[in-house]
């Protein structure tokens, strides 16, 4: 019986230590999610300038808002869903609203062993309502972990 019980103990011991020795001590400290950044410019003066208030909120999208009369928010991050290729936004810019809608190409990227997988995006077209904003300018195309504007909106 001592010998079953010791038998016991020592495969309990044998598989606690390589369980723990075959985890990765590091922890993921990068960013994980691409945002597309979007940075606001007033038309008048081409220069950059927050809104006072900004409402942002996906179409058919479950995750509620994602700005709610949020104050001078400098750039916007707004997340695309990678299962669709594209995805529409309802934007409330100062109390006017418009819409956008961004047509992507989404393919996986691996950040880092801890991190895992996130999905980058290529922005190929982009189509708005004019309420508030005058226009849209693309810059950077790559919608990516990194912190780097990708379009401006001239409002």
């Amino acid at each position: 019986m001592k010998k079953a019980f010791s038998l016991v103990i020592a495969c309990f011991t044998s598989a606690l230590i390589i369980s723990l020795s075959s985890c990765s001590p590091d922890a993921c400290f990068e960013e994980t999610n691409a945002f597309l950044k979007a940075s606001f410019y007033l038309d008048q003066t081409k220069k950059l300038k927050a809104p006072d208030s900004i409402t942002l909120y996906g179409m058919n999208a479950s995750g509620g808002k994602i700005y709610d009369r949020a104050l001078k928010v400098q750039p916007a991050l707004f997340p695309l869903n990678a299962s669709a290729g594209t995805s529409t936004f309802i934007i409330k810019i100062n109390g006017v609203t418009d819409t956008i809608k961004f047509v992507y190409r989404s393919y996986p990227h691996l950040i880092s062993k801890e991190c895992g997988y996130t999905f980058f995006h290529d922005l190929d077209t982009l189509f708005y309502s004019k309420n508030i904003i005058d226009y849209i300018y693309r810059g950077n195309n790559s919608i990516t972990t990194k912190n780097e504007e990708n379009i401006r909106i001239f409002y």
